[in-house]
């Protein structure tokens, strides 16, 4: 979840809400990549998820984080609640999820090399505490009453409006992590574009990436059950978005969207205000209950950007959000993906010619098969291995053409990040897969053995 917004005056007019996600725009030069990705914590010894206070926590792991590798506290309400360091911050999602949201960086290298520092200084915390972390989509075994609620104001609010507009709002709150990248546009016209692209590939970064194939101690059906979740969380804020595809599409449609997207806080002093399901519409007039006569900031209008939560969402930049998290190499190979195709025009004009002739009955049937049967969905004529197949093909083009060296020149290019994904395209197997071949082969139906098999 995102953190407060600073920063920018009062509203005053409706074109600097448009302005402020128009301001995104950058030259192809300063486009960067960021990386977000969250993972488990649980105690080694009881194999239960981290609360937030004790010696075995995640109070623990922030401290230890912040007093042996140099990263600096944020706190809210005199709680350790996240870090920041060198452009980068480290935050907990509701039910104590790392999360680590990297700094803007140039290439998939210096991405990677993020990820393995940031894993290393985490195992080295953890190791002390008695901690382990886990990369999956989904908690596979504990409930929502072993997962403490982590103490910050968003959250709290969030809990109690979750159940009055889905089912699942909770589930995902506490027991879910994905992975997802941060990428820039160029133009208005570039963002549409590349936010089409975003919407209709996200069931194969879906599919590719699905690794929830647990809940509650058990297997559920779903290959990607975090996707299942996301499905019945709030209608009002989530999905496919089909309107993105229609003509006019551009930052003031996303203005449109994002007013009536129901509210949740106003963040004021230091403390999350309640405006639970009130409208932005009403701020701007000044006529927000929960503020009474008060005008919106442009930092008000940041955070509430944060609060809507489709596929693909943009702000001033696009955020892909249809991956499970994952273990290591899926880590570099998400980001690697999503930047192949949508950084190289070449390769974003034939991602898109991919998936121009499909309605909005066919992504939406799509997101749905890819949740439940992985790179084995069929939608129509549709094989999500052949469209993966394809994508990925596309992606690895694209980075070709970048060409971005690492190790000092020694390596090309990006393309050996994708080589997690090119084996699930030539097996057909994702890690959910491998995951149910183990509890059902292996394992012999003991899904305690994940956690030494598959933590980092």
């Amino acid at each position: 979840m995102s953190i407060p917004q600073s920063g920018g005056g009062p509203i005053e007019s409706y074109d600097q809400l448009v302005n402020y996600l128009a301001d995104g725009c950058k030259p192809k030069e300063d486009w960067r990549i960021g990386t977000e990705h969250e993972k488990f914590g649980y105690n080694k010894e009881t194999l239960l998820p981290l609360p937030y206070e004790g010696d075995c926590s995640i109070r623990a792991m922030l401290e230890g984080l912040r007093d042996g590798h140099g990263w600096d506290p944020v706190e809210e309400g005199g709680k350790l609640i996240g870090l920041v360091k060198d452009g980068a911050n480290i935050s907990l999602e509701p039910g104590g999820q790392l999360e680590l949201s990297g700094a803007p960086v140039e290439t998939i290298h210096e991405t990677c090399d993020e990820v393995n520092t940031h894993l290393r200084e985490v195992r080295d915390v953890a190791d002390r505490i008695g901690a382990g972390f886990i990369g999956l989509g989904a908690a596979p075994e504990w409930s929502h009453d072993q997962m403490d609620l982590m103490p910050k104001g968003r959250y709290k609010l969030m809990n109690e409006y979750m159940t009055k507009v889905g089912t699942m709002g909770r589930v995902m709150m506490r027991r879910t992590c994905t992975v997802q990248v941060n990428l820039d546009f160029g133009s208005e016209a570039d963002m549409v574009q590349k936010l089409r692209v975003a919407l209709a590939l996200q069931p194969v970064a879906t599919a590719l990436f699905a690794n929830s194939p647990f809940f509650e101690g058990k297997p559920n059906g779903h290959k990607s059950w975090r996707s299942r979740v996301w499905r019945d969380l709030d209608a009002a804020r989530t999905g496919m978005l089909p309107w993105v595809f229609e003509d006019g599409m551009g930052f003031e449609r996303w203005v449109e969207y994002a007013l009536d997207v129901p509210m949740y806080f106003v963040y004021r002093d230091g403390k999350y205000i309640d405006a639970l399901g009130q409208s932005f519409r009403d701020f701007l007039k000044g006529k927000l209950p929960a503020l009474p006569g008060e005008m919106p900031t442009l930092s008000d209008w940041a955070d509430h950007l944060t609060t809507a939560f489709p596929e693909a969402r943009i702000k001033k930049f696009i955020e892909m959000r249809g991956a499970d998290g994952g273990p290591w190499r899926r880590l570099c190979a998400l980001p690697a993906f999503w930047v192949g195709l949508t950084y190289d025009q070449q390769a974003l004009d034939g991602a898109w010619d991919l998936v121009k002739d499909w309605d909005a009955e066919t992504r939406e049937a799509l997101r749905v098969a890819a949740s439940v049967d992985g790179l084995q969905a069929k939608v129509g004529g549709v094989r999500m291995h052949d469209i993966a197949r394809e994508a990925v093909a596309l992606s690895e083009q694209g980075l070709k053409a970048r060409a971005r060296s690492g190790a000092g020149g020694m390596v090309p290019d990006e393309t050996h990040f994708l080589n997690a994904l090119k084996e699930s395209i030539e097996t057909g197997k994702v890690p959910a897969d491998e995951l149910l071949e183990d509890y059902h082969g292996k394992w012999k139906g003991d899904l305690s053995r994940i956690y030494a098999d598959y933590s980092y």
